[in-house]
């Protein structure tokens, strides 16, 4: 009986996308090939110098608990990398090592928001961020967003959409589902407007490493009270590795480690030791290569895309998305994802996952397939609109 579960538990939404992940399971079993763009997972492995280091960790018998902020050569690691990426001097025990991504958000969100306190979120944007909040009984305020902003807050949506009830922002880049940055200005920006206001700026970094064209700046370089969340999932390449960080002000430390504590003990023991061969040079020659190959995925289906009719107006800087509008083939984008899966066999991911604002016209692409997989995707979603009655 549902209705016996908790109010939060009721609150929180399941992932659309994955009725239609199911469905295209069904379908592979079935024999039908399949094309994924809708899972925001690469296609690479993990990079071999990584996969040897958990090896050899587990051989060593690094099996136990660490302490509740990570390795400590971890966090000097990490700390290296800020110096040597950024140019910033992180001192390491400002880094708390967390499991995944998803842990960072919980020990921020936990620390940050009070019952019926919220942040301010752009919509469209990852969903799991506003769900978090509902569980430890906070909320998000969804702040419209569209091209005209690149889809990302500005000081002057701060101010509109501030209230008594609100205590900092959220904000990701590289975004998802978009893929847009907020260059070192715009993060200095919503700094300043945030602490006017008396709250606190937290910046998702997760796709940092995962840009083309450009670097991505780390609010750190503007803002050394900000909150950053980051991951070892999407430009080191480890997602079932389970592994993450989160680089707060000093001050905040001693809290955060005993919500680590209590919340999941320490993040795995096996995972941090393979991730200090992330640095190595060896290691971060593969991974630069992959950014390269996602950067020909982008730069070959962007514009297929768009000559299909698909509406991206702002050109995607990072991360490996693409957010389409629909609006010119008419209909649903549930639907027509159902229709892509059923008809032509491709899977993407409907708006309705990203928020409430323009949803119902939006898709997102994942460029985590390689390119022959990638032109054949865009010769049955031409196949698709042709059929396609919206």
């Amino acid at each position: 009986m549902t209705s016996s579960y908790s109010a939060r538990s009721r609150a929180i939404e399941p992932f659309h996308v994955m009725a239609l992940l199911a469905r295209a399971n069904e379908l592979q079993a079935l024999g039908r090939d399949v094309i994924h763009l809708e899972i925001g997972e690469p296609d690479f492995t993990t990079a071999a110098p990584i996969v040897a280091a958990g090896q050899a960790a587990l051989a060593a018998g690094h099996t136990r608990y660490t302490a509740a902020r990570g390795l400590p050569q971890l966090r000097e690691a990490i700390a290296g990398f800020y110096a040597r990426r950024y140019q910033l001097s992180i001192d390491p025990e400002r880094v708390l090592i967390t499991p995944g991504g998803s842990g960072a958000l919980l020990l921020a969100s936990s620390l940050l928001v009070d019952p019926g306190k919220h942040w301010l979120l752009a919509d469209p944007g990852y969903p799991c961020n506003r769900h978090f909040l509902r569980l430890i009984e906070g909320a998000a305020q969804l702040v419209p967003v569209g091209p005209e902003v690149r889809y990302q807050l500005t000081p002057e949506l701060v101010a509109r959409h501030w209230d008594a009830d609100s205590v900092g922002a959220l904000v990701a880049s590289p975004a998802n589902p978009t893929g847009t940055l907020l260059n070192r200005d715009e993060l200095a920006g919503l700094s300043s407007a945030l602490r006017a206001r008396g709250g606190h700026l937290v910046v998702d970094e997760i796709y940092h490493g995962l840009t083309y064209g450009v670097d991505a700046a780390s609010v750190l370089e503007v803002d050394d009270e900000a909150f950053v969340l980051n991951s070892f999932s999407k430009y080191f390449g480890m997602t079932g590795w389970r592994l993450g960080w989160l680089v707060a002000p000093p001050d905040a430390v001693a809290e955060l480690e005993k919500l680590a504590q209590n919340l999941y003990i320490s993040a795995p023991t096996m995972a941090q030791h393979a991730a200090l061969a992330c640095f190595e040079p060896a290691t971060l020659e593969i991974l630069e290569a992959r950014r390269a190959e996602f950067a020909r995925r982008r730069d070959f289906l962007l514009p297929a895309l768009r000559e299909l009719g698909f509406g991206i107006v702002v050109e995607p800087e990072g991360a490996f998305y693409l957010y389409a509008d629909i609006s010119a083939f008419g209909g649903d984008a549930f639907a027509f994802c159902q229709h892509m899966l059923e008809t032509q066999f491709v899977a993407i991911t409907p708006g309705l996952d990203f928020g409430r604002y323009q949803a119902a016209h939006h898709v997102r692409f994942a460029y985590t397939q390689d390119l022959p997989q990638l032109e054949a995707a865009v010769e049955r979603i031409a196949r698709g609109l042709q059929s396609w009655q919206g």
